[in-house]
């Protein structure tokens, strides 16, 4: 018949944290009796658990610490053995294992595989007469025990060191070696690893996909099952996540920002000990003050996709375009927001807007010239001649620009010829030291594309790999390799500047 079984536990160290209030406390959600040793006061112990001294089962003299890793974990293994051996119906749980539903035996043994080699010690319940229970303290009675699972050259090199005086503590053996090794062996020499349970019932979530426990949306419920008991929580590891990478705190769409909605704990009344303070992202007003203008967030308030909002290809031009803010610049503006006059006609009043009163507030001295396929600007501006063109030929473009620019910036129909035409039309009349650039690589229009035309970005990566302009109309593959020569930079630029996204942004540098 199945025994209510008390949990015990032992914590050694400072305060508990949320992670370990959210494993005690479903313990006793689940019905438990939880008994939490301590050596010493301990801070944030939630309600309902019976505090003991640890020394009533294993007097401390010094905490046996794994030396790589810090952990007291050696200390709890030979703990957790004394505590079985002395009381009776009583299921060890480390404070990282999770109750989902209460824990009970037939027989006093009750864990679990963690893998197909291993079972973890951080759920355990043995019988007091338990022959693997007697093994355990008879080899944790010797900090410098040689396991005997070990290849035979590995115990002998370990006796050699331990006859001459150097033996090797359990500290600076291989993590585990009290614990889950430790475990697994005796278990497998007495013969009751038969009674060990599957690893979905106490370690249903590997160590290898602990990170699901702290992503946002995970499923990671999806690893649970009926017979699912426990969910081992990986403590040190989840522990140093969550302070490095997740501000201190879980997401509350991951499994254990749920658990701990469900269980009433906030995470901030009882912090983890090295959590970092998460950084937000910067707003514009964060940087107002602190020196010239800046590109991104004008762009941003004039409402631009070149800003924040999007593209973010205003992080580039400013870096290359703030030495020429305050210059007299001739500038050649190919479409105001992607040529929506035509396109889209009710939108072209703001776009165009918001398009002009960027440049035009960045470049206080220049003047514009803006090609469009619209029928005219929506407000008139002394520093800005507006041509209307329909980017079909490169001799119409170049008709429409009389004169030697110092800047392009091509964001017009994105259509792969209509920016080759600029491109060919305006680049060979750029002035020396002059920028051309072309935003929207991989966003071209099916109204206006045509079949056979090689994309922009293929083209330029091309020329990148070969030193080649390969196009397949002869004609304009000449135009484009006469220009190679006054090419002294070309850089062709992925989505967000994040490598590995699709190519967004060219620019080019004139001799």
């Amino acid at each position: 018949m199945a025994l209510d079984y008390q949990i015990g536990a032992l914590w050694i160290g400072g305060a508990l944290s949320f992670m370990e209030q959210l494993c005690l406390k479903s313990f006793v959600d689940a019905g438990h009796h939880v008994r939490l040793y301590t050596y010493g006061e301990v801070k944030n112990i939630p309600d309902g658990i019976e505090v003991a001294d640890a020394n009533e089962v294993l007097t401390m003299d010094s905490i046996i610490r794994h030396t790589r890793t810090g952990s007291p974990a050696p200390q709890a293994d030979r703990f957790r053995y004394h505590m079985l051996a002395q009381t009776d119906n009583v299921i060890w749980a480390d404070t990282d294992a999770y109750c989902v539903r209460p824990f009970t035996t037939p027989n006093g043994h009750f864990y679990g595989w963690e893998s197909e080699h291993h079972v973890n010690n951080g759920v355990l319940g043995l019988p007091r007469d338990s022959e693997t229970l007697r093994e355990l303290l008879a080899f944790t009675s010797d900090e410098y025990a040689i396991p005997e699972w070990l290849p035979q050259a590995e115990q002998d090199r370990l006796q050699a060191l331990k006859d001459a005086g150097t033996p090797v503590g359990v500290g600076d053996q291989a993590w585990g070696a009290w614990g889950p090794r430790a475990l697994t062996h005796f278990l497998h020499k007495t013969g009751e690893i038969r009674f060990a349970l599957p690893r979905a019932a106490l370690y249903p979530i590997s160590f290898k996909n602990r990170r699901l426990l702290v992503r946002p949306n995970a499923h990671a419920d999806a690893y649970l099952t009926d017979d699912t008991l426990s969910i081992h929580f990986y403590g040190r590891r989840i522990r140093k996540r969550l302070e490095e990478a997740e501000g201190g705190e879980p997401h509350p769409d991951s499994l254990i920002g749920q658990l701990l909605q469900k269980h009433g704990i906030d995470p901030k009344g009882a912090p983890l000990p090295g959590a970092r303070v998460k950084p937000v992202p910067l707003t514009a007003e964060d940087r107002h003050g602190r020196g010239q203008l800046n590109l991104t967030d004008l762009a941003d308030r004039c409402g631009s996709d070149r800003g924040l909002l999007r593209h973010q290809y205003t992080e580039l031009y400013n870096m290359i375009f703030q030495p020429l803010r305050q210059r007299k610049l001739k500038i050649v503006l190919l479409g105001l927001d992607g040529g929506i006059g035509v396109e889209h006609p009710q939108d072209w009043d703001a776009a165009a807007r918001s398009t002009l009163e960027m440049w035009l507030e960045y470049f206080p001295k220049a003047g514009f010239t803006a090609l469009d396929r619209a029928g005219g600007l929506p407000e008139k501006t002394d520093r800005v001649a507006y041509r209307q063109c329909d980017f079909e030929s490169a001799d119409g473009i170049a008709q429409a620009v009389d004169f030697e620019p110092d800047i392009v910036i091509d964001d017009a129909t994105h259509a792969s010829h209509h920016q080759q035409n600029g491109f060919t039309a305006l680049f060979p009349r750029l002035a020396s030291g002059g920028l051309y650039a072309v935003e929207d690589l991989r966003t071209q229009p099916g109204s206006l594309e045509k079949q056979g035309v090689v994309k922009t970005a293929a083209l330029f990566q091309g020329y990148l790999e070969t030193g080649i302009f390969e196009h397949p109309d002869g004609g304009t593959a000449v135009e484009l390799n006469a220009i190679r020569a006054d090419i002294s930079g070309c850089f062709v630029f992925p989505a967000k500047f994040i490598k590995g996204r699709r190519d967004q942004l060219l620019v080019v540098h004139k001799r």
